[in-house]
Parts: C-alpha cells; sequence; structure tokens
C-alpha cells in the first residue's frame, strides 16, 4: 500500500496510482488532524472526495506519529497528551478521539489506538505497552461500533462502510505477542495488524515475531504487517501469508535517488549513470523505464528538478506493486 501520508503520495498524482494498479493508499490521522483538520474534510465530503481517490483508504491511528513525538508527548491510561510538531500547540488523543477522527475521515480501513513499543524495550516496559494497548484497544472497539453509523457516505464514489482492525503489540516477546493476539481475535476486530515492527530491530527479529504471530490469526479475515519493508521482505512476507503491507521506503528512497531494480538497488546519482542510455531497469514496463534514461534521471537528480522525485517515485512503485501481482498470480493462478 503506497503511502499517502498528508493526503498525497509525495510527487505522485492520483491518477498515475490508478494507472500504476494501486488499489489502496494509506492518510495518517495525526498529520490530517493537524492540518487541514478531520472536521474540515468531513464537511468537504470525507478524504475520497478531498483527494480524489476512489478506491480503498486506510487511516492508521496516529499511535505511530505520537510515539515517534518523544520529546513532545505524555502517556497516560487516559491517553497521549502532546505538542504539535507545526506549531507547540497542545493537544490530547485518547482511543475515543482516534476513532471520531478516523471515522470523519471516511477511511474504508481504521486502526485501532495503540501505543507503539520501540526498540530496544526491556519485559516490563513491553509489558506497560502491552497493557496500554489492549485497553484502547478495547475502548477503541467499542467507540467504533457506537459511532461508526453516524456518518453515512454516499456521494460520486459510492457508499461506503467502515473496518476496524485491532492492532497486535507487545515488544520482541513472543509470548507478550501470543498473548497480545489472543486478547484480540477475543474481542473480534474485523482485520489484525502486527505493528511495533520496523523501528530499529535487526531484520532477522522482524522476521521472527511476524512467522510467530501470523499462524495465530484468523486466517479469514485480512493480516497486515505494517511499515515493512525492501522488496525481498514484502515478497517473503506475502508467501508466508500477509494479506496487507505499506512502507514508506519506495516514495522516500526514490527522492534519494535509489530505485530499486530487477538488478538489485541503483543510486541513480551515480557518475557512472551520466551517459548512460539504458532504461532505469532493463526488465521493468513501467512508464519510466519505457521512456527514460539512466543518464537522463541522473541529470534530473543532479539539477535538483522536482521531476526527479516524481519519475523516481512512479518506477519504484510500480516495482513494488508489481512484485505484489506476481506474487499474487502466483498464489492464485488463474483467479
Amino acid at each position: 500500500m503506497p503511502v499517502g501520508t498528508q493526503g498525497t503520495v509525495k510527487a505522485v498524482s492520483q491518477d498515475v496510482l490508478e494507472s500504476l494498479g494501486a488499489e489502496i493508499i494509506l492518510g495518517n490521522t495525526y498529520h490530517l488532524y493537524l492540518r487541514p483538520g478531520h472536521e474540515a474534510i468531513q464537511r468537504m465530503g470525507g478524504l475520497h472526495r478531498f483527494i480524489s481517490w476512489p478506491r480503498a483508504l486506510l487511516t492508521d491511528s496516529g499511535g505511530f506519529q505520537v510515539f515517534s513525538l518523544s520529546q513532545l508527548r505524555k502517556v497516560t491510561d487516559d491517553g497521549v497528551s502532546f505538542r504539535s510538531h507545526l506549531d507547540g500547540s497542545s493537544h490530547f488523543f485518547t482511543p475515543e478521539h482516534s476513532m471520531d477522527v478516523q471515522i470523519a475521515l471516511g477511511a474504508d480501513i481504521c486502526m485501532a489506538f495503540d501505543e507503539c513499543t520501540e526498540y530496544p524495550a526491556d519485559r516490563s516496559r513491553a509489558m506497560e505497552s502491552l497493557r496500554l494497548t489492549m485497553a484502547w484497544a478495547g475502548r477503541s472497539l467499542e467507540h467504533f461500533k457506537a459511532h461508526r453509523d453516524e456518518v453515512v457516505w454516499r456521494d460520486e464514489f459510492g457508499g461506503r462502510t467502515q473496518s476496524l482492525f485491532g492492532i497486535v503489540q507487545g515488544g520482541m516477546f513472543r509470548d507478550l505477542r501470543r498473548e497480545s493476539v489472543e486478547r484480540l481475535v477475543e474481542m473480534d476486530f474485523d482485520g489484525y495488524a502486527i505493528g511495533g515492527l520496523s523501528v530499529g530491530e535487526p531484520r532477522e527479529l522482524t522476521m521472527e515475531m511476524i512467522a510467530e504471530v501470523l499462524p495465530l490469526l484468523p486466517a479469514d479475515k485480512p493480516r497486515y504487517v505494517m511499515g515493512v519493508g525492501y522488496p525481498d521482505e514484502i515478497e517473503q512476507y506475502a508467501r508466508m501469508g500477509v494479506d496487507m503491507m505499506d512502507c514508506v521506503l519506495p516514495t522516500r528512497a526514490a527522492r534519494h535517488g535509489l530505485l530499486f531494480t530487477s538488478e538489485g538497488r541503483l543510486n541513480i546519482k551515480g557518475k557512472r549513470y551520466a551517459e548512460d542510455q539504458g532504461p532505469p531497469d532493463p526488465a521493468c514496463d513501467c512508464m519510466v523505464c519505457r521512456r527514460y534514461s539512466r543518464a537522463y534521471l541522473r541529470h534530473l537528480m543532479q539539477a535538483g528538478e522536482a521531476l526527479s522525485g516524481t519519475l523516481n517515485t512512479i518506477h519504484n512503485l510500480a516495482y513494488y506493486l508489481g512484485i505484489m501481482e506476481r506474487v499474487r498470480k502466483s498464489l492464485h493462478p488463474g483467479g
């Protein structure tokens, strides 16, 4: 799922995303709450209409962004108080408020409010974080069920319903992860996410936690690993049974000149590409590889042209979405 933090996948327009085959993108609850504001977006018909995106939308809970504001936040049982990174203004997020914001945005998939456990974290810290996340999951679900039907989304994009996913936490402790799964499954969410990964831990540990949790999650509901990963990782996770993944990597790397190709990672800023007339990836059929050379993409980077980020991003997204398409076809031939 391409990440559209502030209502846009950076450097790429929605019509291009559609042409690439993106079926769902992410919006960021924290950022959209601060600017332009969830109430304003609701008045304008919801996030789908506001950003002109007729396909599926997922919003995160805001928990990870608040987690990242380590110097600007205070966590209590009730919720999290924090200062805006934009203007320093004070705000307070509770599970109920997170649900209200996501319901107002009109996301197809909303996420329960959680506390992301940092890495490294000792057992006592992971246990406390899990305690909060489980309490907040219950409150999120109760509030979501009570209020999700208060807003009826009927527009040119059709009527929509909203679902809520619970988020598995527990740090890097297998037994805490299992406990988290058991309690969330008992609550009966519409789908389940594995959170608290890609926060600085070794890749082997990420894999270990996914392998521990995945078989315990209901196979008849969506299983989502948050914040991963490199191309080889997402293919491996998909073959393990992960249904959904998101990561800023393909777009962020593109803006820094790093392209993912069938021949490996390519730093387009390299001097050796200055007169290379070959496509970025000879095996790729995306609109960038069909038309532009490595030399031209390097020139755009060197010149600081805005088009550089756009073309690099289009290629990286095409490459990632292509991986998922191949995996789907291999898992469901003819389906």
